[in-house]
Formats: structure tokens, sequence, C-alpha cells
């Protein structure tokens, strides 16, 4: 038969998909033996009520054959086959589907049974093995014809379609392999071990057998016995015919039939995590849009380079067939670290399985999912509390990321998962702060600062304390932020303990005050002045101290703690942000007194030495480094 041409539209659409579409060239084997599934997959359904096709459901597999020195991979199923004019419409019009049709002409009430589901389209994803292959010959025969059907070609150029004999229904894909180049190894994908692999990765889940010549080392006995008696062994290769894929994930069978326990030693397997998970989530969802996940939230951190679990999401199939091995559309980076599958009937693939980003179906997945680990993790703060706390060390700045990420549009989702320390001991929700708080309580109140021992020996916490107020203590530079985004919880502000107004001062203490610091203005400016307006934006009386004698704060919205952490970025302009220093004073403490006294004496060098040296001290305090040590030393020493 002459050479037929495929369709202009068909031409270009063959590029782009072996160019543009398929972006990974192995994934070739995991579309052929998916088409190779799909036929069974009928053949199998009209054996329901044909009762010629004399086929068990136990006669159905897949075979993979290599043959090196022709460079060619056969990929064979037993399946319903096609005939001429299939072959010619599903195989000459790229993108054209023969399983598409056949599931649209079947009732919707056959169309649910789980005898029958296809996952592959032959057309489109049958392409791919022009990624690897110079020419493909498929060999086919529909069940219930007398003759085959050879369809051959070379990629663009056109295709030929001839009879031929063939003893029994199926189909056989035989892919001529590339010669490799410099750029590209295609003779690897004739070794053994590497479609086993890929078998493996991308297809391990197939309900079908997968049957591959493995070759295997074996001590035989010769013939012949040493000088005890013993027969001399010796070693042979065995090649014999072996399923390499598992065929029912664990994931699809019912939970009566699969432990807890079970679904761990899974987890740890496939993740190399010799942890166990701090929670296992079983879904079998049916609605909109069916699926099957099994999810785990990790008992540790696995993302690091030992393990090479480096990579975020979960694994996405359809129908036992790997679609991502990593699907990071699936949910938002505040859980990212959620591992495990997700098996879906439902998903679009007629046009590529590697173009999901904006599919609606799997967007609806992901909304469900996350509904069911917040649940989940919900669950765990509440019956198991010392797992979450365990759990929040390890996961706790995704959570606190996504309450900050686009605009606080995850705000009101996450916020009752937020917990923070109240002691060194303590961590508490803001529900649960909140509900005990006592009456005369306004605000929720917090201090920053590099540690929770260091956050809670700051002297401007002295106060509230003193108070029987709790102060959720913020260890991490993210902390500030997420209060911001925030805003309120339950109607109760936060308040910021080391650069805001308690607001316990009645109007009358904050006008005494006022007229305290008018009254001290002189000397609090030359304590400025001493220590220079580079460095302090102001120097004032502070209404917070109890026993300590100074504190440095800032005034704006950029804390002290906003430029530690900006201190080590990249940036060299972010690492000069510094905030508006703030030296408040107790002014009845000693070292204060000290100071108004020499400055009231005349003595305003022993005054300015001791201005310096608080100020020294208030940045110790504070956590932020001094900038000259030495300068500092010799004040102190000066003293003496």
């Amino acid at each position: 038969m002459a050479k037929k041409q495929f369709k202009a539209e068909s031409k270009r659409l063959l590029d782009l998909m072996i160019n543009s579409i398929y972006t990974n060239k192995e994934i070739f084997l995991r579309e052929i033996i998916s088409n190779a599934s799909d036929a069974i997959d009928k053949l199998c359904y009209i054996s329901l009520t044909d009762d010629k096709v004399g086929l068990d459901r136990a006669d159905y597999r897949i075979r993979i054959t290599v043959d090196k020195d022709a460079r060619t991979i056969t990929v064979s199923d037993n399946g319903i086959g096609m005939s001429q004019e299939e072959a010619e419409k599903n195989l000459g019009v790229i993108a054209k589907s023969g399983s598409f049709k056949f599931k649209n002409d079947m009732s919707a009430e056959e169309a649910e049974k789980d005898d029958i589901s296809i996952i592959g389209q032959f057309g489109v994803g049958f392409y791919s093995a022009f990624m690897v292959s110079d020419k493909v010959t498929v060999i086919t025969k529909k069940y219930g014809e007398e003759k085959g059907v050879k369809w051959e070609s070379t990629g663009a150029d056109g295709y030929t379609v001839t009879e031929c004999d063939k003893y029994k229904p199926g189909t056989d894909v035989i892919m001529h392999i590339k010669e490799d180049t410099e750029e590209e190894i295609y003779g690897s994908f004739l070794e053994i071990w590497k479609l086993k692999a890929l078998v493996k990765k991308y297809s391990d889940y197939v309900r079908w057998p997968i049957v591959m010549d493995i070759t295997r080392q074996e001590q035989q006995p010769t013939g012949e016995e040493d000088a005890d008696g013993k027969p001399i062994m010796h070693t042979v290769n065995v090649t014999s015919p072996e399923t390499v894929n598992s065929m029912v994930p664990i994931w699809q069978r019912a939970k009566t039939e699969v432990t807890d326990e079970e679904c761990v030693e899974w987890y740890k397997e496939t993740n190399r995590d010799q942890t166990d998970p701090a929670a296992v989530l079983r879904i079998n969802a049916e609605g909109v849009v069916s699926y099957k996940a099994m999810l785990f939230i990790p008992g540790k951190d696995i993302d690091n380079a030992i393990s090479g679990a480096t990579k975020k999401g979960v694994k996405l199939y359809c129908n036992g067939v790997l679609i991502m091995e990593d699907c990071d559309k699936l949910l938002h980076d505040y859980f990212e670290f959620a591992r495990g599958v997700v098996d879906s009937p439902d998903l679009s693939l007629n046009i590529s399985r590697e173009i999901l980003q904006h599919n609606r179906q799997l967007k609806v997945i992901g909304q469900n999912l996350e509904k069911k680990i917040k649940a989940e993790l919900e669950k765990m703060m509440r019956d198991d509390r010392p797992k979450y706390e365990t759990f929040w060390k390890n996961f706790g700045i995704h959570i606190k990321c996504g309450v900050c990420d686009e605009y606080g549009r995850y705000t009101d989702f996450l916020k009752d998962l937020l917990i923070f320390y109240t002691s060194e001991e303590s961590m508490r929700s803001l529900k649960e702060y909140v509900d005990t708080m006592p009456e005369s309580q306004k605000a929720i109140y917090y201090a920053s600062a590099d540690t929770v021992k260091h956050a809670m020996a700051l002297p401007q916490c002295e106060e509230v304390r003193s108070r029987g107020y709790e102060i959720l203590y913020l260890d991490h530079p993210i902390d500030e932020t997420v209060l911001m985004q925030l805003r309120n919880y339950e109607g109760k502000g936060f308040v910021n303990v080391l650069t805001e107004d308690l607001g316990f001062q009645t109007e009358e203490e904050k006008k005494a005050a006022e007229e305290k610091v008018v009254e001290n203005k002189e000397v609090l400016d030359f304590i400025r002045d001493s220590i220079g307006d580079e460095k302090l934006k102001q120097v004032t009386l502070s209404s917070k101290l109890v026993s300590s004698a100074c504190c440095l704060t800032s005034t704006g919205g950029f804390t002290l703690e906003m430029e530690k952490y900006f201190r080590n970025v990249p940036s060299e302009e972010m690492r000069k942000l510094r905030a508006d220093r703030v030296l408040e004073l107790n002014a009845e403490h000693p070292a204060c007194l000290a100071i108004k006294k020499a400055y009231d004496d005349g003595d305003k060098d022993k005054a300015a030495t001791l201005s310096k040296i608080l100020y020294a001290q208030s940045e110790l305090i504070a956590g932020v480094e001094i900038e000259d040590p030495t300068a500092y030393a010799d004040l102190v020493c000066s003293l003496f």
C-alpha cells in the first residue's frame, strides 16, 4: 500500500508532541503500556457478555521484549486489537482516541462499573514513542476479525497500513530506537534494568501483569564431583519471564485489607524515612471528582540531601498510572510537607499527562485534601499535644509562611493551626490564649527575641506579667509578620510589649509621665547627643520598666527583630536597614539617677560615659550587636 500522509495540522501537532508537550523522554514507555492496558480493559469488558473471548481474567498480560541487535523494544498485549479502519482512524489522525470513543459509547451505568476504566488514549500518548524511535511499527488484530493490520511510520513524513497475518487478537508496538547522539544516549532504553526501572516508576500499579524476560545468575551442578564427593557447581545465566509490576497499589485496597502499620511501613520504604509518620490519612472520595488518596504527615523533616527526598508534593496517579512524581500544584506550599499519593480516574488527560497545572478536577481534589489535612492537624493538636508540638517544630514555618502568603489570602484557613510559646515549656494556640484571658485583659501581648528565654528576660515584659497576663514569646523572624497579617484574633488586637503603649496607664498617669519627660528634657537630650543622634532617634522615660534601668525599643513599623533578620540576607541594601531606635530609661533606677546627678553637678564627661554604657547595655539586653565591644569595655574600665 502506498504511503499515506498525515494531515497538515497533524504534522504540526506531531512535531509539537515530540519536541514540546513531553519534556521527559522516558515517559514513552508509560504511554505505550497505558494504551496496552486500555486494550485489555476493553476485551475484558466484552468477555463479560461474550463467552467466545476464551480468556479468563488471569490470562491477560502485557509483555515487553528487547532485541539489542535490532535496536527494538516491543510492547505486546492480548487485548481487543484494532481493525484496519480503526488503525487508520486512531493512528493516522493524531489525538484521535479509540479509547475515548469506546467509553462514550457505553451507557452511564456501564461506565460506572469497576471492570472498565480507560486511562490512555491511542493518539496523543502513542506518538510519544517518536521521542526515542525513528520508526514505529504496530501489528494488530481486532477480536472477531480474520486478518491483522500492520501500521508503520517513521514520523511526520507519513505512514503505511497493510493487511498481515496475526494469529491471535492483540497489538504489538515495535519501536526502533534511535541511534545515540552527543546529547542523548538512546541505547540506554535497550537495557533490561532501565526498562524495568521505568515500569516500576510509572506503571507499577497498572492492573494487568507486565512481563519481561529477566536474566539471573544461578548456581547449578556441573555433573562432576570434587575429591570429597561433593558436586561441583558453576554459575549460569538463567532467563525466565517475570512480572515486574505489583499491580494492586496499597491505597486502592480497602481499609479492612490493609492495616495502618502496613501503610506506615510502605511510607517508610518509599520515602527512605526511618521515622514513623505523625499521621496517616486514608481517603476514598466519590462525588464531583472521585479519587483515592493516602497521605502522610512526616514525623520529621525529610527534605534533606542525605535522604534524597528534596522534592515537594505528592505522587499523582490516574488508575494506577503515574502522572506526576511530585505534583506541587495539588497542595499549597503551606502543606508541602505532606507525602503520599492521589489516584483519580477523573483527570482530564486528553492532551498530556504532564499539563495539569490548571486542571479543574485537580483543584477540587486539592481543596478537599487540604481540608482533610487541616482537620487531622486540629485533631492532633486537641488529642495529642506533644505530637503536635513536635510537628510544629518541624513544619510550623510552612504554616506561618502560608498565613503571610498572597497578602493574607489563607489567613482564616490557617490561623487556628498556629501555636506560640508562653514559656520555655508551654505553647498555646491563639484560641487557647484568648479563652483563658482575664476579663481585665483587653489585648494579646507579644515579645520578640532570638530565643524564648531571651524574650522572657526582656525588661519590657515585667509589667505585663506583674498584672497576671500571659505573653506570646516569638522566636522566629517571621512571627511578627504573621501577627501583623492577622491584625486581631476574635476581636483582640495584638500589642508588641517592646514598642507599643500597653494601655495600662490612666489619662492622669499619662499626663504626669509626659510632664516628667518635659521636666527632664534637657538631660534626656544630653544623653541622646552623647550617644549620637545617628544611632538613636529618641531618649525617653519608660512606663514599662519595673526593676531594670533601661531598654532599647524602636519607633515606626520596622522593629529591632526585623533589623536583626535583614542583617543576614544576601542583599547589601537590605542589610543596611536600621530600626529607628528609642532608649527608654527607668527614672527611679540608681543608674539613671547617677547620670542625672553627674549632669546636674556639671560633670558632663562622667554623665556622657554613663550614658554610653547604659546604651550599650540596652543593646546587649535587646540582643543587638554592639558596634565596638572594645570601646564599651574601655568605658566600663574607666569607672574604676
